[in-house]
């Protein structure tokens, strides 16, 4: 497989990786790409990349690379929070402590102006002495008389304590009454109290109201149900097979409760042909291929939000298959995971890609003297392992190219500082300033022309 040799007549598929504020990147990569004029056939994705995917798939691609769009929509600094539960257990329990060391404090505090008043008194400053002193003996009435330190702070205690078991108690119902799932859980209690640390609500909401406003047109009807989003874009993109900016699609999310990689296509009849074709006498590809051109179409949204959630971190989305389907009705469990990119390298194979271009905002591989401080904050700690396992998921994507391709071609940066949970922007320790999300699609669009463009495709 040559990595400088590019065709504009071979069939070509760009395949997005990562999660997270890796959207952004992809984005602006796609602007650059699109701008240029580069042919693109099939747009491939997961995790965060697949509603750039669907908006550049029905030549909407500018309303996700727009300054003013999704990525800089100030409702995006609210993804991946903790959840509210563990949020507000944790304001209780920094409460309880506060109560706790209160009376430490003023006991300090009095030591403390007792000692100045001593002092005082020593060189003769007998109305300073006098007034540390009244205070030393105010503090301590304070927290004797009345009884506020044996009685009423272990009672405030007591009470914060019980508030944060009220919280997630009730967050463990609440979650119980929206679990769709009747299967018995097993575990003890407490685990249901803590889930997944990470809410999952942004950003999710924000790229599916992006998608409603492209596939809506002039409408200004409110976002229906995902269902009925999912379905008017399969309408839209299939009915414009073969017209300019339109191009296939291919999206990937891991089943927890199959143990499959799922993979759904909007492809038209000449590509789904190759993309059913391999399907196994043991129902192999049956089990993990999902045409959203027929009945599945209520799905395509569902693979958007199952590709923002991340293994363990969030809960998992639930998916319920039709009745008709191969899993007969049942509910599964779906999130992202790295490894996708090379299931999908193979299926982009399948229906007959020549030559592909793998897009990641994960960085090369570190080199000697390339670490960096090691953040605090286990949410930035998750992150630091999600980047790692994207950078090696890349190599094992190139790696399963090869040989699979006539040619193939890798934009990433060569430095990104953005994790894949920071939408407020990151602080650069290499260049001593803070990054935007602005500029990681700006970071994109320089990429592809200098990675790409401006040597590789314009040369051919």
């Amino acid at each position: 497989m040559s990595e400088t040799t590019y065709s504009p007549r071979l069939r070509t598929g760009i395949l997005l990786c990562g999660a997270g504020t890796a959207g952004a990147y992809h984005a602006g990569v796609l602007r650059a790409l699109v701008e240029a004029g580069v042919k693109i056939d099939v747009v491939a994705a997961h995790g965060a990349g697949m509603t750039t995917a669907l908006a550049v798939a029905i030549d909407g691609g500018a309303k996700v690379w727009d300054p003013a769009g999704p990525w800089t929509d100030q409702r995006m600094r609210q993804s991946y929070r903790w959840r509210a539960a563990l949020r507000w257990a944790a304001y209780g329990l920094l409460a309880a402590m506060g109560l706790l060391l209160a009376p430490l404090v003023v006991l300090v505090l009095a030591a403390l102006a007792y000692g100045l008043g001593t002092l005082a008194a020593l060189v003769n400053l007998e109305t300073l002495a006098s007034e540390l002193i009244a205070a030393h003996s105010r503090a301590v009435a304070f927290l004797f008389d009345p009884p506020v330190l044996p009685t009423v702070v272990p009672r405030a205690i007591v009470l914060a304590v019980l508030v944060v078991a009220v919280i997630l108690c009730a967050a463990a119902v609440q979650a119980a009454r929206h679990e769709r799932s009747r299967r018995r859980f097993q575990g003890a209690f407490w685990w249901r109290l803590l889930g997944s640390p990470l809410e999952a609500q942004q950003p999710a909401g924000t790229l599916i109201d992006t998608l409603w406003q492209l596939v809506r047109g002039a409408s200004k009807e409110p976002r229906p149900k995902s269902t009925e989003v999912g379905r008017r874009y399969v309408d839209v993109l299939a009915d414009n097979f073969g017209q300019p900016g339109f191009r296939e699609v291919l999206l990937a999310a891991h089943d927890i409760d199959a143990r499959r990689d799922l993979v759904g296509a909007v492809l038209p009849a000449q590509a789904r042909a190759g993309f059913e074709a391999r399907r196994a006498t043991g129902g192999v590809r049956e089990a993990e291929t999902l045409d959203f051109t027929g009945p599945l179409r209520d799905h395509v949204i569902d693979f958007v939000v199952a590709g923002l959630r991340l293994p363990v971190a969030t809960e998992p989305h639930p998916l319920q298959f039709p009745a008709e389907s191969f899993w007969r009705g049942e509910r599964h469990r779906l999130c992202d995971r790295p490894e996708l990119a090379v299931r999908l390298i193979d299926e982009l194979a399948a229906i007959g890609v020549e030559q592909v271009i793998l897009v990641s905002a994960a960085p090369p591989a570190a080199t000697p003297h390339g670490m960096r401080t090691r953040p605090g904050t286990m949410r930035a700690r998750v992150g630091e392992v999600l980047r790692a396992v994207e950078t090696a998921a890349l190599q094992d994507a190139w790696t399963a190219a090869s040989g699979r391709f006539y040619a193939g071609f890798v934009i990433r940066p060569d430095h990104n500082p953005i994790g894949p949970f920071d939408f407020g922007g990151a602080y650069d320790e290499s260049s001593d300033r803070q990054r935007t999300i602005g500029e990681l699609i700006q970071l994109g669009y320089e990429d592809a022309y200098r990675q790409f463009i401006e040597t590789v495709a314009a040369t051919a």
